[in-house]
């Protein structure tokens, strides 16, 4: 369906959003999943783990070496990413967290990992 039927259909049809986002949405939730960002110069990307996947776990997700030699975690909520602008901005303004291997990742999280192998 067009962009604009479909801004104008679904609050008729009593819809907030669209059925392929609450599909989305149902599964990651039937199957516990959630998803946390990373990104560099060339990308960002979502990875989907496991509600109660630790930071350790999570950089394995991303590449075995960062699951091996895992340092630490440097997280940013997505929302606070957005509302700041840049990741600089939220250091200075304290939104940036430092944690360690046993952080419980946060739907949302974009996170810079640390590691040395």
């Amino acid at each position: 369906m067009p962009e604009q039927e479909r801004s104008e259909y679904l609050p008729r049809a009593r819809h907030v959003e669209p059925a392929r986002q609450r599909f989305i949405q149902g599964s990651y939730e039937l199957l516990k999943l959630i998803s946390f960002f990373t990104h560099n110069q060339e990308e960002a990307r979502a990875w989907p783990i496991r509600v109660g996947t630790t930071a350790v776990e999570a950089a394995g997700k991303v590449h075995t070496d960062m699951e091996r030699g895992f340092i630490r975690a440097e997280v940013i909520h997505f929302e606070d990413l957005i509302s700041c602008g840049t990741e600089a901005r939220c250091r200075e303004v304290g939104k940036l967290r430092v944690e360690g291997r046993d952080y419980l990742v946060c739907d949302g999280d974009v996170i810079h990992f640390r590691f040395n192998v």
